[in-house]
């Protein structure tokens, strides 16, 4: 016999069961048994990921306490103060001067590399005049006495602006290709992409397959930028060196605007005309390379003090006999964890106000009642606000990503307390349920004369079904007395 029902109402809640009967046994079809093992062993994998989410929660969680937070605002402090007086501006630069001579060293010692003799004459004009014939491209119009300095505008103090190969960028490299296949010259002036062609009537490119010659045109550009990095060999004095990175981009954008015929925007024009006029003041590759020097003592000061901190505190705090170097290294390490993140983020942000509030009082300073944006922009840490932007936008990730394990993790804890809810109402199920003495009464009827032990189970096992009282045979005679009613029926 299959399909019976055993129902349990218990306030106001209905569990339905599914019972067969059959050669005198009783089977619950649905196993508790069962059911608790899948409920325990879910219940062990939702801890187990609710304790997961909980460690990386931390793990995005900064552990700074004031100190950690004062001394990188210190760090900031001293850093904007190095870039106020010390970097400042092109042609005012401390550091600037000692930048211009390390690179112009380094020319040199690159243009050595490629069989530079300096025996006979080692000034950097030398190199320099070795590495533009070894390194000879079409585009290098100078603007005195060419044809391009009256039809476009160029000059040898802005050509390696206007001129799209001269930038160093990927739009600056695919021009240089472009102009040594094609022997022509790309120059943005005024706004507009304009094209020479047959730029050198000189200059063939080597290689004798397009694989070679693409090689060998990646190689010239490559060594006429750094050849370029000083200025040119005939420049008188610092010389006009190779935009800067982070500038050299209002070209690309007129550059591909042209080429995807979109109208080029006053806005467009204005930001590639300031752009050309901070770097006919000196704002190149070069001075853009001196904003970079307090940047860099401001990440290394701040590393470097949360790894004094730490290593203090991991010495003082841990007995000699359990140190080791890889439990150092994770306590003291200043790299990937969110910490020292947040100290970066809080010493940068203190040097960039420092930084633009020294170039917006110079600008308000040098402009006569007026706002000299030029002299803002040529004060203006670049690197140091790029810098700060990048861990803004780590802070930022974080938060979200924190925000969104949190939000997980609450789900993970309301599923566990499901759970257990679960796991005891099965508990109670299979105490209840649990009829394996009780259900023997059927072989102590067939084996043994012990009847009345047989009733009294019986009696329990209504009694845990909640069967009404007075429905409940309680004797044999009760028995006895119900089945001779139904046969009279029958």
């Amino acid at each position: 016999m299959n399909d019976n029902r055993v129902i349990e109402k218990e306030k106001n809640v209905y569990i339905e069961m599914d019972l067969s009967v059959d050669d005198d046994k009783f089977d619950f079809l649905s196993g508790i048994s069962n059911a608790l093992s899948n409920a325990e062993s879910e219940l062990e994998e939702t801890k187990r990921q609710l304790s997961e989410t909980i460690e990386t929660v931390k793990k995005l969680t900064p552990e700074c306490d004031k100190l950690d937070y004062a001394l990188a605002a210190s760090s900031g402090v001293i850093c904007g103060i190095i870039d106020v007086f010390l970097v400042g501006k092109p042609g005012e630069s401390p550091l600037g001067n000692i930048t211009d001579k390390w690179l112009e060293n380094r020319t040199k010692d690159f243009a050595k590399l490629c069989g530079w003799d300096s025996k006979n004459n080692s000034s950097a004009s030398s190199a320099i005049k070795f590495l533009e014939k070894k390194f000879k491209i079409p585009y290098d119009q100078r603007g005195a006495g060419d044809a391009a300095s009256f039809i476009f505008n160029l000059s040898p103090k802005n050509h390696h602006f206007k001129s799209l190969a001269h930038n160093p960028s990927l739009l600056g490299l695919f021009f240089s290709i472009v102009d040594q296949f094609a022997n022509t010259s790309h120059f943005v002036s005024e706004g507009q992409l304009i094209s020479l062609q047959e730029a050198d009537g000189k200059f063939e490119l080597r290689g004798n397959k397009a694989i070679s010659k693409l090689f060998c045109g990646f190689v010239n550009w490559i060594g006429h930028l750094v050849s370029d990095a000083s200025g040119s060999s005939g420049s008188k004095g610092r010389g006009m060196g190779v935009p800067s990175p982070l500038w050299c981009w209002a070209n690309d954008i007129i550059a591909i605007k042209t080429k995807l015929r979109i109208p080029v925007k006053e806005f467009d024009k204005s930001v590639n005309n300031l752009a050309l006029q901070i770097y006919e003041k000196g704002y190149d590759v070069r001075f853009q390379t001196t904003q970079g020097i307090p940047v860099f003592i401001n990440e290394l000061v701040v590393r470097l003090m949360y790894s004094i901190r730490r290593f203090v505190k991991y010495i003082s705090t841990t007995k000699a006999e359990e140190r080791s170097i890889s439990l150092l290294w994770k306590t003291c390490e200043p790299f990937s964890n969110v910490t020292v993140k947040r100290m970066l983020t809080v010493a940068h942000g203190t040097f960039c106000l420092i930084d633009v509030g020294d170039a917006v009082i110079r600008g308000f300073i040098t402009g006569g009642g007026y706002f000299n944006v030029v002299e803002f922009f040529l004060r203006l840490n670049i690197v140091g606000i790029g810098r700060l932007t990048i861990s803004l936008y780590g802070e930022m990730t974080r938060t979200i990503k924190k925000t969104d394990l949190k939000n997980e993790a609450y789900l993970l804890e309301r599923k566990a307390d499901i759970i257990n809810y679960y796991i005891e109402g099965l508990k109670l199920l299979a105490e209840i349920y649990d009829d394996s003495y009780l259900l023997a009464f059927i072989d102590d009827f067939k084996h043994s004369d012990l009847y009345m032990e047989a009733f009294d189970k019986s009696v329990k096992l209504a009694e845990k079904r909640n069967v009404p009282q007075n429905e409940i045979l309680k004797t044999k005679e009760d028995i006895d007395s119900f089945f001779m009613v139904r046969n009279d029926e029958t």
